[in-house]
């Protein structure tokens, strides 16, 4: 596949800058493969639209606060975002900017530069816990108004540099109604990365860790019928359905043409143009079937991206 097939044109004014508010009451768009009965309606609708033993994974990851904004030695601005904790003396792995005028040993208040590592990545030494901003993507434009509203009500286990997204919707009233299975993946570096390539074979994943307990990875393989939540809980479900282990890390890049093996329904939101996301959903419900769905989207003026609003597809 060509990098050129996930294009589209994507309305600015659709992109959500903030996040629907009550939390939970979002636009939903339904989409039966079976079928191809399209439906439209609410999220706190999610539970009518599935049944009473369906598995829904969600990824419980925590997003750490890492976007840092600092000064260079002798002044200028800079800007660090942790992606991954590197181990327990306070290294981290981050991006950093503006990267050609940094330098190996350089000090930026609390963090120390140790080694470049190309692509703007830095292997560096942060001082403390992080207390930075929330790292929002930079389509958001619009100020953060409370740090939670980038964070999923069931997220637990810090370690994320983006939300898993399609989480966002959700509200603890609603989680009560749903048979929940929480899976962990802590999203890295690929969510900020649009695709350099010109065919998709040529795109290199980067790694993210994960960790499932193997009782619930046992009810999720014994399940019926699994709905995930997100496109990083698909990436989850799908390396342990290959015979990963429990705990790793997984470069899974799913793309049209991909054999899913655990997943049967996906909840996820409208995705940007050229990324790895939007080839997933192309994997999973169709490649002529997305571009349809997309451009139903944008004519019922769905709102688009991270705050945006959500697409259940069902088998």
């Amino acid at each position: 596949m060509r990098s050129s097939e996930l294009e589209y044109d994507l309305p600015a004014e659709l992109i959500a800058q903030r996040p629907a508010d009550p939390r939970g009451s979002s636009r939903l768009l339904v989409f039966e493969r079976s079928t191809g009965e399209i439906r439209h309606r609410r999220f706190q609708d999610v539970p009518e639209e599935l049944s009473p033993d369906d598995v829904v994974a969600v990824n419980d990851t925590r997003v750490v606060p890492g976007r840092l904004r600092l000064e260079r030695p002798g002044g200028g601005d800079a800007e660090v975002l942790l992606l991954e904790r590197l181990g327990a003396n306070g290294e981290w792995e981050g991006l950093a900017r503006p990267s050609r005028r940094l330098r190996a040993g350089q000090r930026l208040g609390p963090v120390e530069l140790i080694e470049p590592l190309g692509e703007g990545r830095w292997r560096l030494r942060l001082e403390g816990d992080p207390d930075g901003e929330m790292p929002v993507p930079p389509y958001i434009t619009a100020p953060l108004q409370r740090a939670e509203d980038y964070q999923t009500v069931y997220a637990r286990a810090a370690g994320s540099a983006a939300a898993p997204t399609a989480g966002l919707h959700f509200t603890p009233a609603l989680l009560s109604q749903l048979h929940v299975e929480r899976v962990t993946l802590h999203v890295g570096l690929d969510t900020f990365r649009p695709l350099a390539v010109l065919d998709l074979k040529q795109h290199r994943m980067h790694s993210e860790r994960y960790h499932v307990r193997r009782e619930v990875w046992n009810r999720v393989a014994a399940a019926r019928r699994v709905l995930a939540v997100g496109t990083t809980t698909v990436r989850v479900l799908e390396s342990l359905a290959r015979g990963m282990p429990l705990s790793g890390r997984s470069d899974l890049f799913i793309t049209p043409g991909f054999e899913f093996r655990r997943v049967d329904a996906l909840l996820t939101n409208f995705h940007l143009p050229r990324s790895t996301l939007l080839a997933l959903v192309m994997a999973f419900a169709g490649v002529e079937e997305t571009r349809e769905l997309y451009r139903l989207g944008i004519e019922e003026r769905y709102r688009f991206l991270s705050f945006g609003d959500a697409m259940l597809i069902l088998p």
